[in-house]
């Protein structure tokens, strides 16, 4: 998949997650926006699936600065994972990166990630009903 297909991609997904209608909260402009793209050693599917949701329901559950953590799969690569991560501001992100639930998700994980990439982004509009 190209860049293009996949900010396509991207622009559905945050479409559907910011169509928020009367009563939208929209989010202050000290949040942070990350995007990471990653790939999976497809035989290690499974388990690192298994390893990023619990790491991802933790987040979202005991860190106070994690706004949302969201995860999606490529339909024909299931190994491509995209992941859309909204925090309070730069600090709620250092915290995240440097908690010991990440530090734990990273350890376990390293060898099943075949590459990253990190998008740092710029907030245009940011709505959630």
């Amino acid at each position: 998949m190209n860049i293009r297909q996949w900010f396509s991609k991207c622009a559905m997904v945050l479409c559907l997650l910011a169509s928020g209608g009367t009563g939208a909260q929209t989010f202050p402009s000290t949040v942070v926006v990350r995007v990471a793209q990653l790939e999976i050693d497809p035989e290690q599917l499974q388990r690192y699936t298994q390893i990023v949701k619990e790491e991802m329901e933790i987040s979202a559950r005991v860190e106070p600065g994690v706004i949302a953590i969201y995860s999606v799969a490529d339909k024909d690569h299931p190994h491509l994972l995209h992941f859309f991560e909204i925090y309070a501001d730069e600090q709620a992100y250092l915290s995240h990166i440097g908690s010991a639930h990440f530090k734990r998700y990273v350890e376990q994980t390293k060898s099943m990630i075949l590459s990253r990439r990190l998008i740092e982004t710029t907030p245009i509009q940011l709505s959630s009903k």
